[in-house]
């Protein structure tokens, strides 16, 4: 009996520091929480699922980069963007936003798709340098 007064004692004068304790890292899991929130501003869909995911377990190292990403893309389409107006600018950096189109208005699936086309017989090394090139250009 003793000892069971004992335990609940030492319960007693334990459960606070213990609920303080969770409190803590309750918080600190909130402001992560809020903190990839910040971050994952303009993500829809999986790429806000993967981004909440690496950022909630710290690894969201990567995420800055792709921010570069995008500013890169977005001055590389204002600069073909150059000489249009209006709807037709309007569409022209739409399209050149999501990937749907280059300079010459070309989809990159068409772009993919000749250059598969031209790359026939190639294997290999020499194949993926072909690649590389042909879709740079």
């Amino acid at each position: 009996m003793r000892r069971l007064l004992a335990v609940l004692a030492c319960l007693a004068f334990a459960a606070p520091a213990l609920a303080d304790e969770a409190k803590k890292g309750e918080t600190a899991q909130q402001n992560r929480m809020k903190e990839c929130n910040e971050k994952a501003t303009g993500k829809k869909g999986d790429d806000r699922k993967a981004f909440m995911s690496k950022c909630l377990s710290g690894q969201d190292e990567a995420p800055a980069a792709a921010g570069n990403a995008q500013q890169n893309r977005m001055k590389e389409c204002n600069e073909k963007a150059a000489g249009k107006k209006g709807d037709e600018r309007k569409a022209f950096m739409s399209k050149c936003l999501s990937g749907e189109a280059d300079a010459a208005g070309n989809s990159q699936q068409s772009k993919m798709k000749d250059c598969n086309e031209k790359a026939a017989g190639k294997k290999g090394e020499e194949r993926k340098k072909f690649m590389s090139e042909c879709l740079k250009g």
